[in-house]
């Protein structure tokens, strides 16, 4: 794993790093956000189009388990999404994605995987203070509220082994590409950076659905966004993100009796 921290900030390509007071943009951030949800609900549709055809004409496809069908559907919606938002742009503008710009400039290094713990703990007690404040204020908020992961019933190994690969590999590299990668790489160069972390994870959280898992996921990316910034890359970003998606998935179907236990 390489270990050269000496050029880790993102920079233009004349290889100086770019001046962003005057690279100031400020319609961006409505563009770039747009354009990422766009390609999202785009890429959601081209999936969903033809499952609703294959359920509703009785078309066999040789595969009736509902968690086979997810775990090939999030490939492709996480697939279409990313080359649609980086490639579409050149193909249409000439406006070039760089590895620099998505984080993706050199390889993980030991940096990487140290800083990735520490940032689970201050996830944690971001969260928490996040969560503790909106109940104080909204006494009737429900901290409780079911994510739907889109997989139910699982049953046997291999549905366990298909979840773990979806939820704690797949969904982390494909989101920090496109949060932490793309849009707050793009983000940054045209806004100040604290605007850019709280439009990325404002975008983060809004796309997870129930309100305390947009508050979380709101904290998550908060501290994705500083890992990034802080190692110039998204490894330690999509690190972390494994690492409480991990978490998540031994709770939620390996031990979903913890949370019971830990309050007790």
């Amino acid at each position: 794993m390489s270990q050269d921290y000496s050029n880790e900030t993102d920079v233009d390509k004349n290889g100086a790093a770019a001046d962003t007071k005057s690279n100031r943009n400020w319609w961006m951030l409505l563009v770039l956000p747009a354009w990422v949800l766009v390609c999202f609900f785009v890429a959601q549709v081209a999936v969903a189009i033809p499952l609703f055809l294959i359920d509703n004409l009785g078309i066999s496809i040789g595969i009736t388990n509902a968690n086979i069908l997810n775990t090939a559907a999030s490939v492709i919606i996480y697939t279409i999404t990313i080359l649609f938002v980086a490639v579409l742009p050149y193909r249409i503008k000439k406006i070039k994605t760089t590895k620099a710009e998505i984080g993706l400039s050199r390889l993980p290094g030991w940096m990487d995987i140290v800083i990735a713990p520490a940032g689970l703990i201050a996830y944690f007690t971001i969260s928490a203070v996040m969560i503790l404040i909106v109940t104080q204020i909204l006494p009737g908020f429900d901290v409780d509220q079911a994510q739907d992961l889109g997989f139910e019933s699982l049953s046997q190994r291999y549905e366990y082994v298909l979840a773990f690969v979806t939820l704690v590999v797949i969904a982390p590299i494909a989101e920090e590409i496109l949060f932490r990668g793309y849009l707050f790489g793009k983000l940054k160069k045209f806004v100040p950076v604290w605007i850019a972390v709280f439009i990325t994870s404002l975008l983060f959280g809004a796309v997870h659905g129930t309100w305390n898992v947009i508050i979380d996921t709101f904290a998550l990316s908060v501290v994705l966004c500083i890992l990034r910034e802080l190692t110039g890359n998204i490894w330690a970003s999509i690190l972390l993100h494994m690492l409480k998606n991990g978490i998540a998935f031994y709770i939620l179907f390996i031990y979903p009796s913890l949370l019971t236990t830990l309050v007790k």
